[in-house]
């Protein structure tokens, strides 16, 4: 198979060093999954970014690409990525970090910041749904939420978080309405919940540039994949139509 290739790329009368790179490309990917797919070429692309730099990453691409063509399968063509991009993954939370947050603010008897964190990094959810969730949804151990078009997009509460908020609410005296209040005792808004995290990582002592809303939903996704290993699965968890995205 990788003798094919390399006669394929020999007539385009490419240069040597390109051969040799596209070839390595290939014996990589295989490396990394057995079988040719669209969605095994998505979770390459996703270790690529991760771990390499933009213009390392688009040369891989560009050799899957070229692979593809070969295969007979270009339809399964791959984007290349821009620069920002991989600065944008590294300003994710760490699991250490996370861990390190939630832990800090349990210690400090902080629990609806607490759980703030914990929502957001165990559902995946955006900050804009987060503060649309209420007690009731809690005990349902799930909240629907109706994007646009008519679909509904179901986000799950986990077990064990179920329990804790419970019992949290329980300690409150809680049985309805919103459930994240500011101190007026009103639904909290995406700026305050932003504004805040920021203050806890002045507080703590972490990187203000990975303590935002967003970052704990790409924590999610990030577990996800390692636990999971099913990017069709988590876009339909995140809400998203492409698996692209």
């Amino acid at each position: 198979m990788f003798e094919s290739f390399e006669t394929f790329l020999q007539q385009e009368n490419m240069a040597r060093n390109t051969v040799h790179a596209y070839i390595y490309a290939v014996r990589d990917y295989y490396a990394h999954h057995k079988e040719l797919s669209k969605k095994n070429l998505l979770l390459y692309k996703t270790f690529l970014i991760e771990n390499y730099k933009p213009k390392t990453v688009n040369l891989r691409l560009q050799a899957l690409n070229r692979y593809l063509e070969f295969s007979g399968k270009p339809k399964w063509r791959l984007k290349s990525v821009k620069v920002q991009q991989r600065s944008y993954l590294e300003n994710v939370i760490s699991n250490a970090d996370y861990t390190f947050l939630k832990n800090a603010l349990r210690q400090d008897d902080n629990m609806e910041w607490y759980f703030v964190v914990r929502f957001l990094a165990a559902t995946g959810a955006r900050v804009s749904e987060l503060v649309q969730i209420k007690v009731e949804h809690i005990h349902a151990g799930y909240f629907d939420i109706y994007t646009k078009g008519g679909k509904v997009r179901r986000l799950f509460f986990p077990a064990k978080l179920r329990k804790e908020t419970t019992d949290w609410l329980t300690q409150q005296h809680r049985t309805t309405g919103y459930l994240f209040l500011n101190r007026f005792g009103e639904r909290i808004t995406t700026r305050g919940i932003a504004q805040q995290l920021k203050n806890f990582a002045v507080r703590y002592g972490l990187n203000p540039k990975v303590i935002y809303p967003h970052s704990f939903r790409h924590r999610f996704a990030k577990n996800f994949l390692e636990r999971y290993n099913d990017i069709a699965l988590l876009a339909d968890l995140m809400g998203h139509e492409s698996i692209e995205t």
